[in-house]
Parts: structure tokens; C-alpha cells; sequence
């Protein structure tokens, strides 16, 4: 059976066809032409955005050809005719084009890119009628007089060859008047102006988008639509502009929220809290400065961008960029994780690479139709939250925890729309739901200079507000989101020192990180806060102390009960409170020495989790001197893990590391007048 190529992983309008194999039986291709025109066939049921009148005429030729393929297939087996080759390169070229219409009709029935399909049916439309009229081209080569069919068989094939040489296949009217609704839409939005509601019905009943899901589909495929290649400013027009069409439509016209869409939604935004504490910096290529588009490893441990490091060794250069080390080799390893953390990012922060690696602009300033919808949309939620009753404000506040997650755009169309007072009006709402999606779009809000100030407020008012939620929320999730707000309002020095001097703030963040209920993605949010407000306040360093964060975190980390993430962030606000004397000797009084070494020590912890260890280390000795570092020294794995941590930490742990290991060379020669054996036979074994 020949495997043609399947729909997954394939370009939208791309048809890769495979050619059957020249020494091909006829029993085995007539098997394959009957397989795929079965699946050409399954299409019938199913919805067609665009083209529908080609479909019909498609589907019927098909059918016609299978009752003839049928009785070929018949007659090969009983023995009653020969088949010249003839024939089987007509039945190969026909295998060719079932494919390419399989693939169409693929395309035409596509989750997400119904839409997109209506505004591209003139193009779709050219390739049915170029598929259509092979159909005849192909059956021009077969030998019907001189194989032994049946008339009627011979009379189905010359009435096909008929019916698909001159084929127009042309745009459905239908189609046509769709398209022209969605420009005058497109028009309107540019002028400020509502559309027609029933007009938006109409058309989006055409194309089948008819549940607010069908929506998130939609814009989902448009977007990465967008941030596909060779794409020219007209196209990029037009998909932008489709996108704020089609999240206008889900956020005033289909507000009918599936509860099953708003739990995956939710989950979404779980998935995105692992960003929530990286530093864009460490996402770049240590070559280009740029953010990685495709990150590899090499085997120093080090990760570059694929095209920049590729051009490094391309140029001659076989040693690691970063270290010098000499490569025994050059093969790249994916990084899936940093993969996954960049594509999270940009994501989040409406950021398209391309492969030059320069950012592009969210798609809604390549359009002023995208442009203006989008603040169609976010007046209207306002509204909603103000004069809708609880129905309506459920679904705006559903709505606009979404659109706030999607790009820096709508967030500022929400905030200038005075969405962010609305919600903070609610949230001592007693309803867990309510409370819970208000403080979520106010965390996504948070993340905007200007949304920044109208949460906090001209007094500072906000900020308690947002504190009481982080103390006394509904429902946990309230409170997780509400110590993620905490950390992006301390990105601003003053914030973080008004959050600092708020009574229940920093008691309410180790409540969540002790608590034996709250999952990691909840202590994450909190740890962050906590790392946040220590470095944009260093006032607060004592206020921690107080709180007793150092035990608090040493004993999490003992539990060897959270993820590698977890004890990342502890590590480093272990790291921040050990750069002062009071912190060092709070970590040094309960153990914090020998378990950082143990930690530093797991193979199985990551490169950021080992950054943090060594920076802990090095400030306990910078603060505790000698006495420190004498106990260091006493430790046996020290210098092993120090040496491989400054040949292949990134991001400045390797010079901590290695400033370490220099600290450690110069007690010891204080001490005895040389290095120790000991370090020089394990500086031996790591080499080995």
C-alpha cells in the first residue's frame, strides 16, 4: 500500500504529493486509489467554510470514479482483462491529484482556519479547478477502447473526462458576499463604528464559527499564521486585521463562555507562571544578543542560538564561545526547556521572532482595523463591568483575564478604557469566581507601567487592597494571583517599599510559601514577590529576617517535596539575604553551609538552581570571612562541584564559581603555604 503524506505538520495550501512508485502493481494502486477517494469521500458531512458548491461538484466526480475504479479492480481479479502501462500511468497520475484534493479539503475543514479560508476562497477555488481539470488530463492517457469494461463503465469514464476538462470552479456568491462584509467591517472598525450585529451573525454562521471557542481556535491559527515566514506587509494587514475581527466577535458577539473553554483557559495560564521570574537576558544567544529562536546545547553544557553557533564553527572556530574550551566534538542538542520558556515569553508579550531574530510588533499595529476593534472591544467590557448584571460581568471579566494575558496592546486598550478601577472596585466581591477573574486580569494589568499606577492608586490604597486578597482571598487561587501581582507592581523601587511597610504583606507571601495546600506554581508566584522585594528595596532585607524567611526556606528545601523551580527561587533569596552579615549568619546557624554544597552537588538540579548555590556560597564567605571558608574547605565534593560549576555555569555562575574556587586557593595558602593535595587530586579527577 503506498503511504502518501499525511495533513499533520503540513503548511496550510501546501500539497506534498507522493508520486506511486514506477514498478507499482495495478492491484496495489487501485487499493490506494480507493483508500484515499474513501477518505475524499468521508468529507461529505462535514462543513466547508468556502467553496462549497466545488466540494459538491468534487465529491460527485469522485464518486463516479470509485464505481469505475471498483469494477477495474473486479475485473483484474477474475482475470478477464490485461492492463497495458499505459493505463498505470493514468491511474498513477490520478493517485497524484486524489492526494492534493484530499489535502484541500483538509485545509477547506481545518479547526481554526475557517476564516482564513473564506477571505482566500478565490485562491482555493483555482486550485479546485486546476485539480479538477488534471482529473481529465489524466484520463485523456487512459486506453479505454482497449480495455475490456463494461459500456457503462466506459460511459462513467468519458462522462467524467467531460464534465472536469473545461471545469470553471469559481468562487461561491456566497463566498463573495461574505468577504465583501468582513472589509466593510474592517472599514468601520477604522471609523470607530459598531458593526451590524446581525451582519456579524450572518457571516460567521457561513463559515460555521458560531461558540466562543470556535473563536479562540480561529485566532490561535491566525496568529501563527502571522509569525510564519516570507509573509508581505499586505498579508500581515490582513491577518491582523482578522484577528481583532474575529476577538471582537468572541468578546461582544459570542459571549456565551463554554465552562469547559474557561477551565482550559485557566490552565493556559498556569502553564504561563513558569516565565513569570525569568529575566529576558538569559534567553538570549550569548553570540548574537538576540532571543533564541531555536537554542541548542553543546557539550560544554552551554546553550546558543542553532544559526548563530553554526556560523561560529563555520568560521573555523572548534572551541566553546564562552569558555575557550577546545570541542571534541560539534553536535547540538536541542533545548527543549529553553525552547519552551522563550516560545512562552513571546507569547505572553506579543513578541514574533523572525529569522533574523528581530522582534516584530503584535499584530495589532500592522492594522488600523485591529487597532481600532481592539478598543471597540475593551470599551465594551468596561461598559459590561459597569452597567451589565452578574451574567455580563462574568463574562467580561472571563474575557478580560484573556485578553489581557495576549499582548501588551490590549492591556493598554483595557487600561485607558478604565477597566483596571472596575476591578478593583470588586474585589472584595464574596463570590470566589468573581474575585478569582478579577484578580487574575488585575495581575495580567499589572504588568503595564500605567496599569501599575491605577492599581497602587494616588495613595497607596491599591496596594492594600491587593494585600487583603493576598491574606483573606476566596479561594487559594485568588491569593496565588494575588502575590504574582505583588511582584510586578515591586518592580518599581517606591511600590516595593509602600508593599514592604504594609503590616500583613510579607507575612501573607510566607503564609503561601509554607503552606502545605499550595501547589508550586503558587510558591513560585510568592518566591518571586519576595526576590523582587528585596532587590528593589533592600529595606526589606530586615523585615525577611524578622518574618524568618531564611528558616522558612531552608526547611522547604530539606523537603525534597517541590520542583527544581522552587528550589531555584529559595536559593536565590537565600543568595540575596546572605549579602548581609545578619543574613549570612542566620544561613550558617541552621545548616544553610552544608545543604547548598549538597544541593550544588545533585546531578539532576538545573544550571540555574547551581548558579544560585555558588552565588549563596560566595556571599556566606565574603560576609563570614575565613571562618567560612575554613568550614567550606572541610566539606570533601566542594571543589569538584565548584570546578564543574565554572566550567559550565552560564549567566555569571561560572566567574562566581571560579572566584570561589580563588578564595578557597588563597586560604589555603594562608594556612599551610600551599594548595592542599586534596584539591589538587580532585582538580585531577574533574579533568579526568
Amino acid at each position: 500500500m503506498i503511504q502518501p503524506q499525511t495533513g499533520s505538520g503540513r503548511r496550510i495550501l501546501t500539497f506534498p504529493a507522493v508520486n506511486p512508485y514506477e514498478s507499482i502493481s495495478i492491484t496495489t494502486l487501485l487499493d490506494s486509489l480507493l483508500q484515499i477517494a474513501g477518505e475524499i469521500l468521508s468529507f461529505k458531512p462535514k462543513h466547508f467554510s468556502t467553496n462549497k458548491r466545488n466540494v459538491k461538484e468534487t465529491l460527485r466526480h469522485i464518486q463516479t470514479l470509485v464505481i469505475v475504479l471498483e469494477e477495474i479492480r473486479i475485473q483484474i481479479r477474475v482475470g478477464s482483462i490485461s492492463f497495458p502501462h499505459s493505463a498505470i500511468l493514468s491511474l498513477s497520475e490520478l493517485h497524484v491529484i486524489f492526494q492534493k484534493l484530499k489535502f484541500l479539503l483538509e485545509d477547506c475543514t481545518r479547526d481554526g482556519a475557517k476564516l482564513y479560508m473564506l477571505m482566500n476562497s478565490g485562491q482555493i477555488s483555482a486550485h479546485f479547478r486546476v485539480l479538477t481539470r488534471s482529473i481529465s488530463t489524466s484520463l485523456d492517457t487512459f486506453p479505454v477502447r482497449s480495455v475490456d469494461l463494461p459500456e457503462e463503465v466506459k460511459e462513467l469514464v468519458y462522462l467524467v473526462m467531460r464534465q472536469t476538462r473545461n471545469s470553471e470552479a469559481r468562487p461561491d456568491r456566497e463566498d463573495k458576499r461574505a468577504i465583501d462584509s468582513v472589509y466593510w467591517f474592517f472599514n468601520l472598525f477604522e471609523n470607530r463604528i459598531d458593526p451590524n450585529r446581525d451582519e456579524i451573525i450572518r457571516v460567521l454562521d457561513h463559515i460555521g464559527v458560531r461558540k466562543w471557542s470556535d473563536c479562540v481556535i480561529e485566532i490561535d491559527f491566525i496568529q501563527k499564521e502571522i509569525s510564519t515566514e516570507k509573509k508581505s506587509s499586505i498579508e500581515i494587514e490582513l491577518l491582523s486585521s482578522l484577528v481583532g475581527f474575529i476577538c471582537y466577535c468572541r468578546c461582544v458577539i459570542l459571549g456565551n463562555i463554554d465552562v469547559d473553554d474557561e477551565e482550559e483557559e485557566k490552565e493556559k495560564e498556569e502553564d504561563d507562571l513558569m516565565i513569570r521570574g525569568v529575566n529576558v537576558d538569559d534567553l538570549r544567544c550569548p553570540i548574537s544578543l538576540e532571543i533564541m529562536m531555536d537554542p541548542v546545547i553543546l557539550e560544554t553544557g552551554h546553550t546558543y542560538d542553532r544559526s548563530s553557533i553554526t556560523k561560529w564553527f563555520s568560521s573555523g572556530n572548534i572551541k566553546c564561545p564562552k569558555t575557550g574550551k577546545n570541542l571534541d566534538n560539534t553536535a547540538l542538542v536541542d533545548n527543549v526547556s529553553v525552547k519552551q520558556v522563550i516560545q512562552s515569553y513571546c507569547k505572553q508579550n506579543g513578541v514574533v521572532l523572525t529569522k533574523t531574530n528581530q522582534k516584530k510588533k503584535t499584530f495589532v499595529e500592522e492594522s488600523l482595523a485591529a487597532e481600532e476593534a481592539g478598543k471597540l472591544t475593551a470599551r465594551f467590557l468596561a461598559g459590561e463591568l459597569i452597567n451589565g448584571g452578574e451574567e455580563e460581568m462574568v463574562k467580561a471579566l472571563v474575557e478580560i483575564r484573556i485578553l489581557t494575558k495576549t499582548s501588551s496592546f490590549y492591556r493598554s486598550c483595557l487600561v485607558e478604557a478604565g477597566v483596571v478601577e472596575s476591578l478593583m472596585k470588586i474585589l472584595r466581591s464574596g463570590d470566589s469566581k468573581i474575585q478569582e477573574n478579577a484578580i487574575a486580569g488585575i495581575m495580567n494589568l499589572s504588568k503595564e507601567n500605567a496599569g501599575k499606577t491605577r492599581i497602587a492608586g494616588e495613595d497607596g490604597g491599591g496596594l492594600r487592597l491587593i494585600v487583603e486578597v493576598l491574606n483573606e482571598g476566596v479561594r487559594r487561587e485568588s491569593r496565588q494571583y494575588a502575590a504574582a501581582v505583588l511582584f510586578y507592581l515591586s518592580s518599581l523601587g517606591d511600590y516595593s517599599r509602600l508593599i514592604g511597610e504594609i503590616p500583613d504583606a510579607i507575612p501573607g507571601l510566607m503564609r503561601i510559601v509554607k503552606g502545605c495546600d499550595y501547589g508550586d506554581s503558587a510558591k513560585r508566584n510568592a518566591l518571586i514577590a519576595i526576590r523582587s522585594l528585596l532587590m528593589q528595596q533592600p529595606d526589606n532585607h530586615w523585615r525577611f529576617l524578622a518574618a524568618g524567611v531564611v528558616p522558612v526556606l531552608l526547611d522547604l528545601v530539606k523537603s525534597n517535596e517541590i520542583s527544581d523551580g522552587v528550589t531555584a527561587d529559595s536559593m536565590a533569596i537565600l543568595a540575596k539575604m546572605a549579602e548581609h552579615p545578619d543574613g549570612m549568619i542566620s544561613v550558617i546557624r541552621r545548616g544553610g553551609l552544608k545543604l547548598t554544597v549538597k544541593i550544588l552537588g545533585l546531578p539532576e538540579v538545573s544550571p540555574a538552581t547551581k548558579q544560585h548555590c555558588v552565588a549563596l556560597l560566595l556571599n556566606l564567605c565574603h560576609n563570614g570571612g575565613n571562618d567560612v571558608v575554613g568550614a567550606l574547605v572541610k566539606i570533601p565534593s566542594i571543589m569538584v562541584s565548584l570546578y564543574t560549576a565554572s566550567s559550565n555555569g552560564e549567566f555569571g555562575g561560572g566567574k562566581k564559581a571560579s572566584a570561589l574556587i580563588k578564595m578557597i586557593h588563597e586560604y589555603q595558602e594562608r594556612k599551610t603555604g600551599t594548595v592542599e593535595p586534596i584539591l589538587e587530586r580532585e582538580r585531577f579527577v574533574h579533568a579526568w
